[in-house]
């Protein structure tokens, strides 16, 4: 057989590409399996996406299949996923033409199994124990009496029934319901929102507040109380501010709400019975009370008639109490008239002593000797008035010759001051230095020239006398050693010391300061 004959049928195969082949693969894998209901352990499970998509697999001993888990299916879920959890899981098988790979969208998912249940009840129980959800501090107790029941139930079946039969045989009261699912889809939200619900009401409003509260359902699976294990139902229990009673499925189903509720009751039966108190035992106990009260007020009055009577007999007759105060009565009136007449003949020796002292000192007596006092000082206080006004006249006359003197006195010291200041400043003024023959030479900017070189230096000198100043021009060199005497300043110097030699004899004048000759 030919080489040419084996490749012919091959070459007869269809051409596909890659898209077309993993959509072929896509559409056969979902005709063939649809929907179904997949068992496996949750494996590489981090959470949901960013997007709000979940992504994770599923596995058992020999195989591993991928999951997805929508956004808006994942917020239906009633149990999320977790890494490591037993679950069912029911969805569509389909394929991921990105990797070549299947996976299986899921719709729905359980915990597989009593025992994952219990599982992911207990490490509900402990995180919610950890935040103090289920301390006995936060318990508050159950009215006695309450006004109003709220109950929280299904408004059908047995449970609401036996609750309202069982209120009316102890103790009728008030009851208020508020429908609610207790098992399925949404059961969990329903039953948060009428705690709340309940809990919102207005003391004294249009719909009475309930005084206590009852959260009922009757027995069932685990599966089907799980609503009374969702986190949103105790947390609603555990927020109530009105007492609330647990009494879900029977004495040995237990749920979160019963930890996170203020009484627990082992049947809704219980619940009723622990609301409210049995009306007849009530009555049988007020009749008791009031006969013993009755009772222990008749003994206590026996009683007290008998201390009366004990007590009355131990009082004085009014003649022991009398007879004791007619004697003490009778004893001051024996004492009352000498007292009297002892206090009047005191009186009477005080009034003798008084008119003997008036006898000896009378009043016309002493005025008498008054006016004579006020006589002998008749004329004293003027005569020492006029001595005082004489002595401050003569002060005054004395102050006043001062003062017209003082002025003349202060300015002869004036006039004295001034002509010694005029004469001093006489003979220091050069133009008398100038008037006794001597010259003052001045450069073009009027500084006194005094050497030689200097004149030289300056070249046009002005020369002032005693009557006027003349111009100069310095001509030719001098021999130095005979230098022109009127540039010398000991003419200057003679001036000081002669003029105030002819005055020294007079007085210092006060501020004065002794100037340059070249002053004018």
């Amino acid at each position: 057989m030919s080489a040419s004959a084996v490749s012919a049928p091959i070459a007869n195969v269809p051409e596909w590409s890659v898209t077309e082949l993993a959509t072929a693969l896509k559409r056969t894998l979902e005709d063939a399996f649809g929907h179904v209901r997949l068992k496996g352990e949750i494996s590489g499970y981090r959470g949901p996406h960013g997007s709000g998509h979940a992504y994770f697999s599923l596995k058992d001993g020999g195989a591993k299949i991928d999951a997805v888990i929508w956004k808006g299916t994942m917020l239906r879920l009633r149990h999320k996923p977790k890494e490591g959890l037993e679950v069912v899981v029911t969805g569509r098988i389909t394929t991921y033409p990105g990797k070549s790979a299947y996976q299986i969208v899921v719709d729905s998912l359980e915990p597989a199994g009593a025992g994952a249940w219990m599982a992911l009840l207990e490490e509900r129980r402990r995180l919610l124990a950890a935040e103090g959800l289920f301390d006995a501090a936060r318990k508050r107790p159950v009215p006695y009496l309450p006004m109003v029941v709220g109950v929280v139930t299904s408004p059908t079946g047995a449970v609401i029934r036996d609750i309202l039969h069982r209120l009316a045989d102890r103790f009728p009261r008030p009851v208020l319901v508020w429908p609610v699912r207790v098992q399925g889809e949404g059961a969990a939200e329903e039953i948060a929102a009428a705690i709340h619900g309940f809990n919102a009401l207005e003391p004294g409003g249009a719909i009475p507040r309930p005084d206590v509260l009852i959260v009922a359902r009757g027995g069932g699976s685990i599966e089907d109380l799980w609503c009374f294990n969702e986190e949103i139902v105790v947390r609603a229990a555990a927020a109530s501010t009105i007492p609330l009673i647990a009494a879900v499925g029977h004495e040995t189903d237990v749920t979160l709400i019963d930890h996170a509720a203020d009484r627990r009751a082992p049947t809704p039966t219980g619940a009723a019975e622990m609301a409210v108190p049995v009306l007849h035992e009530l009555l049988a106990d007020l009749e008791s009370l009031g006969r013993r009260h009755a009772g222990a007020l008749s003994r206590l009055v026996d009683q007290r008639r008998g201390e009366l009577r004990g007590l009355t007999r131990a009082l004085p007759g009014p003649e022991a109490l009398l007879a004791q105060k007619r004697q003490r009565l009778d004893l001051a009136e024996a004492r009352l008239a000498p007292a009297l007449a002892a206090n009047a003949r005191d009186a009477q020796g005080r009034l003798n002593r008084a008119l003997q002292g008036l006898a000896r000192n009378p009043p016309s007596l002493r005025l008498a000797r008054a006016r004579e006092r006020l006589a002998a000082i008749d004329h004293r206080p003027r005569h020492a008035l006029e001595r005082v006004l004489a002595v401050q006249g003569e002060r005054l006359n004395g102050v006043s010759r001062r003062l017209h003197r003082a002025p003349g006195h202060g300015l002869e010291r004036l006039a004295g001051r001034l002509s010694r200041a005029t004469a001093l400043f006489s003979s220091l003024n050069y133009r008398a230095v100038l008037a006794r023959g001597y010259a003052l030479v001045l450069d073009a900017s009027g500084t006194p020239v005094g050497t030689a070189e200097a004149a030289r230096a300056a070249g046009r000198l002005t020369v002032e006398f005693a009557d006027g100043r003349v111009a100069a021009t310095v001509e030719g060199a001098a021999t130095p050693e005979t230098p022109p005497a009127p540039a010398r300043p000991a003419p200057r110097r003679a001036a000081r010391r002669k003029e105030p030699a002819a005055d020294t004899k007079k007085a210092p004048v006060e501020g004065a300061v002794q100037g340059s000759l070249f002053e004018t």
